[in-house]
C-alpha cells in the first residue's frame, strides 16, 4: 500500500484549505462581536457556552481540516462522478456553514439559525459518508468538525429556546 501523499494531492489540499479558510473569513465578517454587540448584550446565553476567544482557534482548525479532506477527496479524479458528487455535497454544507453565520449574527434569526445548523449537520454526515467510500482518511478528518457542528446546533438550539 502507498501511503505517500503525491505532490498533486498536496496542490489540491492546499487550494481547498486556502477555500476552505475563504469561507471562514466569509463568516467573520458577521461574527466578529464586541462587548456592545447584540450577540453580548441582548442575548442569554448558557453557562455552558465556551468563552468568545476558544471560537477563532477551533474554527480555524476545522476549516483546515475539512481543507485537507476534500483535497483528498478531490485528488482521487474529478472525472469520477462519485468525487464530483462528494465535491458538490462539500461545496454545499460548506456555503451552508457561512450561510449560518449570516443568518444567527447578522440576520439574528435564532429559529431559522437552528433548523438551518440541523440542515448543516446532515449535509456533514452525507459529505462524512461519500468522502468515506472514496477514501476513509478523508472522513475521519471531519470527525473534530461533525463534533463541534454537534455542539454549536445544542448551543444554537437553546439561545432560541431561552431567548
Amino acid at each position: 500500500m502507498d501511503t505517500k501523499i503525491q505532490p498533486k494531492t498536496v496542490y489540491l489540499m492546499i487550494g481547498f484549505v486556502i477555500l476552505s479558510l475563504l469561507a471562514g473569513l466569509l463568516g467573520t465578517i458577521v461574527t466578529i462581536t464586541g462587548p456592545d454587540s447584540w450577540f453580548a448584550v441582548e442575548l442569554i446565553k448558557p453557562a455552558w457556552q465556551p468563552p468568545n476567544f476558544l471560537f477563532g482557534p477551533v474554527w480555524t482548525t476545522l476549516y483546515i481540516l475539512m481543507g485537507l479532506a476534500a483535497g483528498y477527496i478531490f485528488a482521487q479524479g474529478w472525472e469520477k462522478k462519485e468525487v464530483k458528487i462528494a465535491t458538490v455535497v462539500f461545496l454545499i454544507q460548506l456555503g451552508l456553514n457561512v450561510l449560518w453565520s449570516y443568518m444567527f449574527f447578522g440576520w439574528h434569526l435564532l429559529l431559522g439559525s437552528t433548523i438551518e445548523i440541523i440542515v448543516l449537520w446532515v449535509m456533514i454526515c452525507v459529505t462524512m459518508y461519500l468522502f468515506y467510500k472514496i477514501k476513509p482518511v478523508a472522513a475521519y478528518l471531519l470527525i473534530p468538525y461533525i463534533l463541534w457542528v454537534t455542539f454549536a446546533t445544542a448551543l444554537t438550539a437553546t439561545i432560541w429556546l431561552i431567548n
